[in-house]
């Protein structure tokens, strides 16, 4: 590994598993100090203790401000600063037809996947600002891109992020705070494998089949291809990015892996139907 987070801090919420995990664990073989938060306190400790020094566990509810605002506070604590601030936390949320969710599930599901992450950047601000500097980034989805890729619920807010992302980025950048989000396209991760198999730790199963269905033959999304485009983003090389949503599918929603509608040459094709470049 080549040291580009050597010196920096980062808080990843979400990261005792799935995309959070595969960042933590890369951004920490990058030289960074991570504070994870999340609600799955046995995997956040394991891995923290694994990772050694480098990295501390806090037990961080997204959908409550004040958890929040704690884990903030013990990341500044702890690693005297905060570089970046990753807002990866999120779950799938309500599920099914628009005339049959109850309004309770879609709270629920905007709490943790919107509110929690407006509640991570206004936090992440009270400290950055101050510093003059700072990287904030957050997970929205390609389902923010482009209708019937999620749920609703999901949807609504993965589409709200990228609105989010570009309205605190012009407010932050004079303060030399960069902020963007990154949209992951199918991703083997736990929380899908536990929604599509049923089991969470089916992952390579999982990954398995979302390779023979890529856009990119053979080549499923997995954490790691977040990571980096996190480790990018929340490095000094993308210091003139802001206010950008990363796109990171493998092409889908550019219509990859479709059957294209215009692969085969053919004449011109002009008005009325006529064809080619001759008058007649």
């Amino acid at each position: 590994m080549t040291g580009r987070l050597e010196g920096k801090t980062a808080l990843i919420t979400g990261g005792a598993s799935g995309l959070g995990e595969g960042t933590v664990r890369l951004f920490v073989a990058e030289g960074a100090r991570v504070l994870i938060a999340d609600v799955q306190d046995d995997r956040g400790e394991r891995i923290a203790a694994e990772l050694g020094d480098a990295v501390i566990f806090q037990h961080t509810d997204v959908s409550d401000e004040a958890s929040i605002a704690a884990a903030v506070d013990r990341a500044v604590a702890e690693f005297g600063r905060l570089d970046c601030l990753f807002a990866n936390a999120g779950i799938v949320g309500a599920v099914g037809p628009i005339d049959e969710c109850p309004v309770e599930e879609y709270d629920a599901t905007m709490a943790i996947n919107l509110r929690g992450v407006f509640l991570c950047m206004k936090h992440a601000a009270r400290v950055m600002k101050p510093q003059g500097s700072g990287s904030i980034l957050s997970s929205s989805s390609i389902a923010g891109l482009r209708g019937g890729l999620g749920p609703h619920v999901y949807a609504t807010a993965k589409t709200a992020l990228i609105g989010l992302t570009r309205n605190v980025a012009a407010e932050l950048g004079r303060s030399g705070i960069r902020v963007n989000c990154i949209a992951p396209g199918n991703m083997a991760t736990e929380m899908i494998a536990g929604m599509v198999t049923g089991d969470p730790d089916r992952v390579d199963e999982l990954a398995e089949g979302m390779a023979a269905a890529s856009p990119l033959p053979g080549r499923g999304g997995m954490p790691a291809d977040i990571a980096h485009a996190a480790l990018y983003l929340a490095s000094d090389e993308a210091g003139f990015v802001s206010g950008h949503t990363l796109v990171v599918d493998a092409g889908l929603t550019t219509g990859s892996g479709g059957a294209p509608m215009f692969d085969q040459k053919g004449p011109l094709i002009r008005e009325a139907g006529k064809r080619g470049l001759d008058d007649d």
